[in-house]
């Protein structure tokens, strides 16, 4: 069964850092790609950032390059997302999402639809 776990959320203030990790359990990570999403109060989830586990690529929303950073752990099963100088308007739940690997092009991989799995969510709030 597969299961993934969400921590690390918070409340920051704005400026600051926060790491989110998301553990994977009941498959093989190597052959998926697992990605970040957040959603707030009344909006779409959006597309945070993504990697294939295998190759270890990586992608992001223009909105977080070069703040973000996502990582995986292959001992631990675990993917990371470093935030910096976190933004008020970074306010929002953050999901982990999986889906094997063979599913994704370079565009596909932004859209949640195509996630087949997905975490409970961890709420992080940035004041100003």
């Amino acid at each position: 069964q597969v299961q993934l776990v969400e921590s690390g959320g918070g409340l920051v203030q704005a400026g600051g850092s926060l790491r989110l990790s998301c553990a994977a359990s009941g498959f093989t990570p190597s052959d998926y790609a697992m990605g970040w999403f957040r959603q707030a109060p009344g909006k779409e989830r959006d597309f945070v950032a993504a990697i294939i586990w295998s190759r270890g690529n990586t992608y992001y929303a223009d909105s977080v390059k070069g703040r973000f950073t996502i990582s995986r752990d292959n001992a631990k099963n675990t993917v990371y997302l470093q935030m910096n100088s976190l933004k008020p308007e970074d306010t929002a739940a953050y999901y982990c999402a999986t889906g094997p690997a063979r599913r994704f092009t370079v565009v596909t991989i932004h859209r949640p639809a195509e996630y087949a799995y997905w975490g409970q969510g961890t709420q992080v709030t940035v004041s100003s």
